[in-house]
């Protein structure tokens, strides 16, 4: 079988640990090309990995003859005018979120995605790609938890992060969307249905410097969907112990619960502070395997001719509820979405 030739923008933390896994770990990729400003990078994977073609402008790359689609893993301002560039040049597209930064934008890359149907193209909800993620799926699927009523989801980052967090706030549109989307779409997903009010409170407990963006360290917010289900989520920054990322269902004969505790591995460590276990650090190691699962199935429906199960609908939708929160949270009042 023919590989999958493939190019990729951005080699931040995310954009590598793709590139990394599209090298060495997807049989039916190939990783052609990579384009970053940080020319360190570029010859760094042009040297160890023999990637054939490395690139400082997007506009370039997707010139290349060679290839067959692009993973889009660059700053979240260019998601959109990256996706309608790749489509035009006759791309298969896999875009890490937000699909856009405002739902404008995200309404433009419908446009794209709509004009070029024989085109692959996926968002990077990678969630939905984790084992435990989609064991629970099967499980509200199957009845076996009764009506899902509440969706209930805790997404911490690190306070050792902090510094980098503080950084970004001027360009990640708020918690809400920076952190809380990959929780709204599960919430859309297990509950099957659509939000229709919220309200979020927070604030800035430990860092007043997310003030002047109209943000806090740590944020939550009660949504009401339509067919009458309730979500509650809540996102930090603050957390002491690691990366936590926690999520609950309940239903009317049953609940589930997904990382109750954040935990490294199976390892117990009985030392003189006693007994205990290590907790995740960062969404790499978390998510580790969730993000080659995603990438694999999108270069498996590049193969076999199909559509992925996100699609740029759920992106537009996340994008929509994450505003809809962060308004009734600069307001504090309940918002109907």
């Amino acid at each position: 079988m023919e590989k999958v030739k493939i190019g990729v923008i951005g080699l931040g933390r995310l954009g590598y640990k793709h590139a990394e896994n599209l090298a060495f770990k997807i049989p039916n990729a190939e990783l052609t090309a990579v384009c970053a400003m940080e020319e360190d990078r570029l010859e760094q994977v042009k040297k160890d990995w023999g990637v054939p073609y490395t690139y400082k402008n997007f506009d370039d790359m997707i010139k290349n003859n060679e290839l067959d689609a692009v993973l889009i893993a660059s700053p979240s301002g260019l998601h959109t005018d990256q996706i309608s560039k790749a489509l035009a040049a006759g791309l298969h597209v896999f875009s890490e979120k937000p699909l856009g930064t405002t739902v404008e934008e995200c309404k433009e890359a419908e446009k794209a995605v709509e004009k070029y149907q024989d085109k692959v193209f996926m968002l990077g909800f990678m969630r939905r790609y984790d084992a435990s993620y989609k064991y629970a799926k099967e499980k509200i699927d199957s009845g076996e938890i009764g009506v899902p009523i509440l969706f209930r989801a805790y997404s911490q980052d690190p306070e050792r992060f902090i510094e980098g967090a503080i950084a970004y706030a001027g360009h990640s549109g708020g918690q809400f969307i920076d952190m809380s989307v990959h929780d709204i779409d599960l919430a859309r997903w297990y509950l099957g249905a659509e939000p229709e009010e919220v309200y979020a409170i927070g604030g800035c407990y430990a860092h007043p410097e997310f003030a002047q963006y109209k943000d806090g360290d740590n944020v939550s917010a009660l949504m009401k969907f339509k067919n009458g289900a309730m979500a509650f989520l809540f996102a930090g920054r603050t957390a002491p112990h690691g990366y936590n990322v926690e999520t609950e269902i309940i239903g009317t004969k049953g609940i589930l619960r997904i990382g109750s505790v954040p935990q490294k591995n199976m390892v117990e460590i009985l030392d003189n502070s006693g007994v205990r276990k290590e907790c995740s650090q960062d969404f790499l190691e978390r998510f580790e395997e969730s993000y080659l699962n995603e990438v694999n199935e999108f270069i498996n429906c590049i193969i076999e001719k199909r559509k992925p199960g996100v699609t740029v609908y759920d992106g537009t939708k996340t994008t929509e509820i994450a505003y809809k929160c962060k308004e009734a949270f600069e307001s504090g009042e309940l918002t109907k979405i």
